[in-house]
């Protein structure tokens, strides 16, 4: 549980960081921030296989890059499900995702996995 929580506050990081640098991302509220970032996992977790494998010849033929636009387009998604949670375009999402991606990918150097195939947070 503490994991899930984890993950949670890192995707949440990754979206105030978006809002920061970004000029296009901006939220109401921390709260909706912290929705956003809910929402955020849900889609990744259910739609986004989904597209992921109707979208594969496009990726093949793009040699990967288009997975930058369906990570965008999940961020997309959100912030038309949360009134609260603005984005001005695909491009901006795009450029959102990729920011929450590194700061997912710095802060899984810190939340690792124990023996047991468990996430744990390190010491």
């Amino acid at each position: 549980m503490r994991s899930f929580f984890a993950r949670l506050f890192v995707t949440a990081l990754g979206f105030w960081i978006a809002d920061q640098l970004l000029s296009g991302v901006w939220f109401d509220s921390v709260g909706s921030l912290l929705f956003a970032a809910l929402l955020l996992g849900v889609a990744n977790a259910i739609i986004r296989p989904v597209l992921f494998w109707l979208t594969l010849p496009i990726t093949i033929l793009t040699l990967g890059l288009f997975v930058f636009v369906l990570n965008g387009a999940m961020v997309l998604l959100v912030s038309r499900f949360l009134p609260s949670f603005h984005i001005d375009g695909l491009g901006t999402a795009v450029l959102a995702s990729i920011v929450v991606g590194i700061t997912g990918w710095i802060a899984n150097g810190f939340i690792g996995k124990d023996k047991n195939g468990t996430t744990t947070t390190s010491r």
